[in-house]
């Protein structure tokens, strides 16, 4: 029987997924993105060596480990070769990727709709990286959009290119953007499918190989946040996708009873990119203390990152949907020197205390979170390879957010490099 596990964002985004998929990438012979686009960043260290990806799976620097870009996906073509140039230039060349032919693709026209919708909410913001990721997701769900495995099959794609721009040119015109001629789309985009086509392919024929052959490890990688999912993150200051392992079946192709293990990746803080809502963010000395510690600015936008203290609320939640099973525990070295560490446990709600996130960020905006304080440490954890090393008030706070959260921890990451990290759970260490 193969082994499956599923890595997934349980915060905000920007958790530190790429170095826990990296670290089981390479053990992997199989790593899959089964949502999202070239909106989430994932920054990977290894021999000193630091990498930054935005839609390719953790994996591609196993030349062993099969990568899929799965259905779930929207991608991008011009930015999927510029982000292989870059990984050629520095000499990352033998890999193996695939390509849903089922996953939509994120067209010219895309980023420009984006940026238009985004300043048309005037002071409402979304925050997005304006990468043309949710209207991508829109003409796919209104069913004008175009996929992949179009590229394969010149004469269709010209076709569906032609009655996606009589639609398209007609809002962009409207909108006072520039049109597109659909012969010079069409153009560039026959070039792109000269290099990506040998990789484009049915992924879920390809994974579902993997998963009946005995002895094959799957890695199902998720991005952003589960705080950020369309359907049960701060609506509406979410993605346009729902990165929950609920969502591995459906963006991946493969059947539900595949899912067994889950490592939900959190921060030992909390910190969010963009507009909307964030109990417990921090507006003073230790909050940008922690920031610069952390490092804590966007890997696709190097954006400052907003920062808070660790949200239990959040985490029940996110455990509750996503079906966590283990937590890995990240950038708990950023904590050493904090003298008193605050861990919110409630929320209050117009004068009566709640466990769960109310379902409208006008609510959560009236939430004031309930704390409780643990002392913190000052000795260096840098070094620490077992969990038995770290000072006693490290091992109380992160047994503190096991019980809060009513999830074991399974790993702790105490620097970036992928050997900066202790397996608590040995279970893990069977992937």
């Amino acid at each position: 029987m193969s082994e499956t596990l599923v890595v997934v964002g349980s915060q905000w985004g920007d958790e530190g997924k790429g170095k826990i998929t990296d670290y089981f990438a390479t053990r992997a012979d199989m790593v899959v993105r089964y949502q999202g686009g070239n909106n989430a960043g994932h920054t990977v260290m290894f021999d000193g060596n630091k990498y930054s990806l935005q839609s390719i799976p953790s994996g591609i620097f196993n030349p062993a480990t099969v990568n899929v870009m799965g259905n779930g996906m929207v991608i991008n073509p011009v930015s999927l070769c510029a982000e292989l140039d870059k990984l050629h230039e520095r000499d990352i060349t033998d890999y193996k990727l695939r390509i849903s032919s089922r996953a939509a693709m994120v067209m010219p026209w895309h980023p420009l709709l984006d940026g238009a919708y985004e300043e048309s909410k005037g002071e409402a913001l979304i925050g997005t990286t304006k990468k043309g990721i949710g209207p991508a997701y829109c003409d796919k769900y209104s069913r004008t959009g175009l996929r992949m495995g179009d590229l394969l099959d010149p004469e269709y794609f010209r076709e569906r290119l032609g009655a996606a721009l009589d639609i398209k040119n007609r809002e962009l015109e409207m909108l006072g953007l520039r049109t597109f001629d659909a012969d010079e789309v069409f153009e560039q985009y026959m070039k792109l499918a000269e290099r990506l086509a040998p990789m484009i392919c049915d992924t879920s024929e390809l994974v579902n190989g993997a998963l009946r052959t005995d002895g094959e490890r799957v890695l199902f990688e998720g991005a952003q946040g589960m705080m950020l999912c369309i359907d049960h993150g701060t609506y509406p200051y979410v993605t346009s996708s729902s990165p929950s392992a609920a969502s591995v079946p459906v963006g991946a192709g493969i059947a539900p009873q595949w899912i067994r293990k889950v490592v939900g990746v959190a921060k030992a803080y909390c910190t969010r990119v963009g507009s909307g809502p964030f109990p417990t963010e921090l507006h003073d000395a230790t909050g940008d203390g922690i920031r610069e510690r952390g490092h804590e600015y966007g890997t696709v936008t190097g954006r400052p990152r907003r920062i808070g203290w660790f949200d239990a609320v959040v985490g029940r939640y996110t455990a509750q949907l996503g079906g966590i099973t283990d937590w890995a525990i990240m950038l708990l070295d950023v904590l050493t020197g904090v003298d008193t560490i605050r861990i919110c446990t409630d929320y209050e709600l117009d004068g009566r205390r709640i466990k769960n996130p109310p379902p409208t960020i006008a609510a959560l905006e009236r939430c004031k979170p309930v704390y409780i304080e643990m002392p913190g440490w000052q000795e260096d954890i840098t070094g620490c390879r077992t969990y038995a090393e770290l000072p006693e008030n490290a091992r109380k706070y992160v047994e503190k957010l096991a019980e809060l959260t009513g999830v074991q921890i399974g790993m702790i990451s105490v620097g970036p490099d992928r050997r900066q990290t202790i397996i608590v759970d040995k279970e893990l260490e069977k992937f």
